[in-house]
């Protein structure tokens, strides 16, 4: 089951279902949202429809009035049942019908669900309409597989699709042949297919184990350097932020998930010792678990950072709610107690009287824009001290006949101070408690 554009079926009709919980602006947010994730597919959003109900979880999850109405914006392709009588009784029970769309006739390819559904509802949504349906999780899912680049996150992300797939799998009939070999024989062939999905994902989980072993050795070498962590929503601006504090050329685009994996490098300008900055996977409301469950070595990053830099896309008006979807999600990884620092991104689209509102509204907050050279300098300024406040100051004695170790010294960590005597140099460094010790062990040494 995947989601693939085709030069004849690039129409997608996108599908809110309101109940009491979800309902009004937030709603409508979350529908704007789906309408950028379907575009970052490559599809065209044609029109939205939307009905309140009671629940996502009937098993119509819409009334047949508006799946009729639907039906004529896919070009009737499905067959439109008669509900059996006790669950006709409870449709739109106390609402009423949103008004549609204007939309032309039979324009849609696809249906996209604002909510999950259950394989049963998604099965029953496509023999209505006659076209391919998806729910919310399924589009996440599909846009992760499509941007993942490296073995760690390709791995992480099929264990995910594979999770969501395995109950959605039926069978298919390739003729009128295999149609009539009866049931038994489609029960068979199915559950050769889901043990085959199961062989997968067992496969998947021991190589995600081995790599996940690769990833944690990497951060343990990275622990002995002071580690910044980029987080926040997706598309708030951090894959900006991280090639604009790093001058490395990461990946920047306007499209949300555009980083799936982690990307590690050093501030720049270079500091001694050099402080390690990662870029991290955004997030987004109602992120699919399996996903967060398979992204947990993926946001380790974050659990280990010395410092972790909220990034939020501050002309968003919905920042506010994205960065709770960023909490709660940090909150379910267990990443606490680090040191924070709120980056209110994109300042350069919001106007001086907006500027002073929000810096009234987050005092503790740095107004920035990754595109403005004064913004990135004060940033830069701000790691650093705070990296240095982790520090220890110390002199150290060098015998002129230790060679190397000055070298050493000036490349990993800070020199504020240099004294030459007869027979050697008095240094007073700033460096992290483990660089002293190793320096220290290495000087008895020789």
């Amino acid at each position: 089951m995947q989601l693939t554009a085709k030069p004849s079926l690039n129409n997608a009709l996108l599908i809110s279902v309101r109940t009491p919980e979800f309902r009004g602006a937030e709603a409508e947010e979350s529908l704007a949202e789906l309408a950028r994730l379907v575009t970052t597919l490559g599809f065209k959003v044609v029109g939205t429809q939307s009905q309140n109900q009671s629940s996502t979880k009937r098993v119509n999850v819409l009334g047949l009035g508006k799946l009729a109405e639907i039906a004529q914006l896919t070009g009737n392709k499905g067959i439109i049942e008669a509900a059996e009588e006790e669950e006709e009784l409870d449709y739109d029970q106390d609402f009423s019908t949103i008004p549609s769309d204007d939309l032309p006739l039979a324009c849609a390819d696809i249906v996209v669900f604002d909510c999950d559904l259950s394989p049963s509802q998604l099965r029953n949504v496509e023999n209505q309409l006659g076209v391919e349906v998806f729910d919310r999780t399924g589009v996440i899912i599909e846009i992760f597989s499509r941007h993942a680049r490296t073995k760690t996150a390709k791995l992480q992300v099929e264990i995910a699709r594979l999770n969501y797939v395995a109950p959605r799998l039926r069978e298919t009939s390739t003729g009128d042949k295999e149609h009539q070999m009866g049931k038994g024989a489609g029960e068979t062939t199915l559950e050769l297919n889901r043990r085959n999905v199961r062989d997968q994902l067992a496969e998947l989980k021991r190589q995600l184990v081995s790599v996940q072993e690769e990833m944690k050795g990497r951060r343990t070498q990275r622990s002995e350097h002071f580690c910044v962590a980029l987080v926040g929503y997706t598309n708030a601006g951090k894959s900006s932020m991280m090639r604009a504090i790093t001058g490395s050329e990461v990946e920047g685009e306007n499209k949300l998930f555009a980083t799936l994996d982690t990307t590690v490098r050093a501030l720049f300008p270079v500091t001694h010792p050099r402080i390690l900055v990662s870029d991290t996977v955004g997030f987004i409301k109602k992120l699919p678990h399996d996903l967060v469950a398979s992204f947990h070595s993926t946001l380790a990053e974050a659990h280990d950072a010395s410092l972790l830099l909220y990034v939020v896309d501050a002309s968003d008006p919905s920042f506010r709610k994205q960065l709770d979807v960023v909490n709660e999600v940090l909150e379910e990884v267990g990443v606490e107690g680090s040191k924070k620092l709120l980056i209110l991104n994109k300042s350069d689209q919001l106007t001086a009287e907006q500027q002073a509102e929000l810096m009234v509204e987050f005092p503790d907050a740095m107004l920035t824009s990754a595109r403005d050279p004064k913004d990135v300098a004060k940033l830069h300024e701000y790691i650093v001290g705070i990296a240095e406040q982790e520090m220890i100051e110390e002199e150290i004695i060098i015998p002129y006949t230790a060679k190397g170790i000055v070298g050493e010294i000036r490349n990993s960590m800070s020199v504020t101070k240099e004294e030459y005597e007869f027979d050697h140099i008095k240094l007073t460094v700033r460096s992290s408690a483990i660089d002293l010790a190793r320096l220290k062990k290495r000087m008895l040494e020789k």
